[in-house]
């Protein structure tokens, strides 16, 4: 069990150093550019890199709850965010002004799963009332806010609006949700360190004869 957080938080540790090394490297505009955008800097190979590690340390700590007796429905939900964060790095997004190509679309609705499931899972363990419940409360309504502002320009832009990332911070919105979502896969994994937190995910109300 600790093993297997330990390699977690090691991989995501692993994937955070590869993407803000990604980002020193690119020198573009962290305000208005897009994480994806970044794939087609030389230092690109970083992108599918660090998303493919961030896969796997969702996958450990998955499979450390899964151990622990946790929800499945958690499990689950960490999985398949690991799984759309693979996809999101072996399918790069269109480069800016050409039409969506399959890969493309590929890579938007698996980051728009991705932003989605991670919330989702970590109100289920917050309402668990975990270790650092509070905390993984306030990140998973700041990325689901987040979210809602990285979705609003494509609906813009669906009524023939103008509107382009120059316009707009979209590069901070993007990150703001994932660094969250980072954060709460962390703290799903933290909160599973002492084994009173373990024994608590797996605890049941007990009903009471009357």
């Amino acid at each position: 069990m600790k093993a297997l957080l330990v390699s977690g938080f090691a991989t995501i540790g692993a994937g955070a150093g590869a993407m803000l090394t990604l980002h020193a490297e690119a020198g573009l505009d962290p305000m208005h550019t897009v994480i994806s955008e970044y794939a087609w800097q030389q230092s690109g190979w970083l992108l599918p890199a660090s998303l493919t590690l961030f896969a796997v340390g969702a996958t450990l700590i998955a499979e450390a709850l899964r151990r622990a007796g946790g929800n499945r429905w958690v499990v689950g939900l960490l999985v398949a965010w690991g799984a759309s964060m693979f996809l999101i790095g072996a399918f790069p997004t269109d480069r800016p002004g050409v039409p969506l190509s399959l890969s493309g679309g590929i890579h938007r609705y698996a980051a728009f799963a991705a932003f989605l499931m991670m919330p989702v899972a970590g109100l289920l363990l917050a309402k668990a009332r975990v270790r650092y419940a509070r905390a993984m409360r306030i990140l998973c309504l700041t990325a689901l806010g987040a979210l809602v502002l990285v979705v609003i320009p494509y609906v813009v832009r669906m009524f023939g609006l103008p509107l382009t990332n120059d316009d707009i911070p979209a590069g901070l919105i993007q990150r703001t949700v994932v660094v969250t979502e980072v954060a709460v896969l962390a703290l799903a994994g933290l909160s599973m360190l002492r084994p009173a937190a373990r024994r608590a995910l797996v605890a049941r109300p007990v009903i009471r004869q009357a």
